[in-house]
C-alpha cells in the first residue's frame, strides 16, 4: 500500500464522505445541570478505571490535530441514563490512517476516520433521541455522549506508527503515530458517570456506526458499574460484517489492543470474529435487551467491507461486495434471533447509514413499526414471550430476502 490511485480514490469517496473555551478544573468535575442543558466536560484528569488500570483521555493526535478530548453530559428528569457512543470511521494500517476526515480536501479523496473532537461538536445540535420531541422514549432520560476521535470502535489502548502513503495536500510527515486510545476514553467518561448519576433505574447503551461496536462491546463495563440498573443495548449501523484475515491481523483489529471484558470475551480479543462480537456479549447478560438496526444496503458499512474483502481477504464467497456484505448481514441476523432470546432487529428499505442522531428516527417505518415506536417498546419492558413481548423482529418486506451472487 505504498500509493493510492486516482480511480480507486474516486471508488471510494461516495461512501467514506458520508462518515459522520476551556473550563477549569474545578468546572469539569462538577456535575450536568439538572435543568436539560448540555454541559461539555474537559479538562480531564487520568483515572483508575473500573478496569483496574490508569486510564488518560486522548484524542488520535494525528499530525496537526488537537488531541484534547471531550465529553457531553445532560441531566434528565428521570432515573433513567443513555450512554451514547458517537460514530466516524475507523483506520488500522498506513492507507486508512493517511487519509481522516477534513473539510478541505478534494471529493476524491478518501477519508476514513475523525481524528479530533470538532470544534462544533455539542449533541444539542442533533435529531433522533436528542430532539425535544414527544415521541422521544428517552426524552427525559439523563445522556452521556461520548465523542469518537481514535479510530478504533472506542475499543483500543495502543499507540500506533503509520507511513504516510502519500497525501496530497497536507505536508504529513513520512511516519506519524496515532493514539488508538478509545478505550482508555471510555474509561475516563465512565468514571465520571459512576460519580454523578447515582444508581440509574434503567441504562440504555447505544451508539451508531463506529459507536454501534463500541455500544455492543463495552456495555457490560457499564453493566458491571451499574450492577442493579435494567440495561438495553442499541447497536445501530454495525453489523459486525468483517473478514476472518482483519479480525485477527495486525494490521487490522489488532492494531488497537482491544480492552474487552474478559469475563465475557476471554483473554485473547481476536478469537471473537466481527459477527460475534454482540451476539457473546448479550449472550452473558440475558437479562439485558439488546437490539440492532440497519438498512439492507448500507452504502457505509459495504464500504468498509469492500476494502477489508480487497486487502484483508477474501471474505465471503461472492466476489461482489455489495451482494457479500447483505448475504452476511441477512444470515447473521437471523442467527442471531434463533440462538439469542433477548435479541431483535429492525432492519429498514434502502442504503442510508445510521438513524439515532438523524430525523429518520421519527419517519422510517418501512418494516412496520416506526422506529422510534419501536425503540419505544424496547424500553417499555413489557412482559409476554421470554419477558420481551410486545417488541418484535421487523424487516421491509424485501429486505432479507436472498440475493444471487451475480
Amino acid at each position: 500500500m505504498k500509493r493510492v490511485h486516482g480511480l480507486w480514490w474516486i471508488g471510494l469517496a461516495a461512501w467514506a464522505l458520508a462518515l459522520p473555551a476551556a473550563q477549569a478544573q474545578a468546572q469539569a468535575q462538577r456535575p450536568p445541570r439538572p435543568d436539560g442543558e448540555w454541559r461539555k466536560v474537559e479538562n480531564l484528569r487520568p483515572i483508575i478505571g473500573v478496569d483496574g488500570k490508569r486510564h488518560e483521555a486522548t484524542c488520535s493526535g494525528y499530525p496537526g490535530t488537537d488531541p484534547t478530548f471531550s465529553f457531553w453530559a445532560k441531566r434528565g428528569s428521570s432515573k433513567n441514563l443513555v450512554v451514547y457512543f458517537e460514530g466516524g470511521g475507523a483506520c488500522w494500517d498506513s492507507l486508512t490512517c493517511t487519509f481522516p476526515t477534513d473539510a478541505r480536501l478534494p471529493a476524491q479523496v478518501p477519508q476514513f476516520f475523525v481524528p479530533a473532537v470538532p470544534a462544533n461538536n455539542n449533541p444539542a445540535n442533533y435529531d433522533g433521541i436528542f430532539k425535544d420531541d414527544a415521541a422521544n422514549p428517552v426524552k427525559d432520560w439523563s445522556i452521556v455522549y461520548i465523542p469518537y476521535c481514535t479510530g478504533d470502535l472506542h475499543a483500543g489502548s495502543s499507540t500506533k506508527t503509520y507511513a504516510n502513503v502519500g497525501h496530497p495536500v497536507f505536508p504529513l510527515p513520512s511516519t506519524f503515530e496515532i493514539q488508538h486510545k478509545g478505550f482508555d476514553n471510555f474509561m475516563v467518561v465512565l468514571d465520571w458517570v459512576k460519580k454523578h448519576f447515582k444508581h440509574p433505574r434503567n441504562v440504555l447503551v447505544a451508539g451508531s456506526s463506529a459507536g454501534g461496536y463500541g455500544a455492543s462491546v463495552n456495555f457490560p463495563w457499564v453493566a458491571k458499574t451499574f450492577p442493579q440498573a435494567h440495561m438495553s443495548v442499541i447497536a445501530d449501523a454495525s453489523q459486525g460484517v468483517t473478514t476472518p484475515a482483519w479480525d485477527v491481523g495486525t494490521p487490522g483489529r489488532g492494531s488497537w489492543n482491544m480492552q474487552l471484558a474478559p469475563w465475557v470475551f476471554g483473554s485473547d480479543p481476536s478469537q471473537t470474529r466481527g459477527a460475534d462480537l454482540l451476539r457473546v456479549a448479550a449472550r452473558a447478560y440475558p437479562h439485558a435487551k439488546v437490539a440492532q438496526f440497519t438498512t439492507a444496503l448500507d452504502g457505509v458499512q459495504i464500504g468498509f467491507y469492500s476494502l477489508m474483502k480487497a486487502y484483508y481477504g477474501p471474505g465471503g464467497a461472492c466476489p461482489n461486495p455489495a451482494v457479500d456484505w447483505y448475504q452476511q448481514m441477512s444470515t447473521t441476523l437471523q442467527s442471531y434471533d434463533d440462538t439469542l432470546r433477548n435479541y431483535r432487529y429492525y432492519v429498514a428499505a434502502g442504503s442510508y447509514h445510521t438513524t439515532l442522531r438523524a430525523p429518520t428516527f421519527y419517519t422510517e417505518a418501512s418494516a412496520g413499526p416506526v422506529y422510534s415506536e419501536w425503540v419505544g417498546d424496547m424500553l417499555a419492558h413489557r412482559g409476554g414471550r421470554h419477558g420481551h413481548g410486545g417488541w418484535d423482529d421487523a424487516a421491509c418486506p424485501t429486505c432479507l430476502v436472498p440475493l444471487a451472487c451475480p
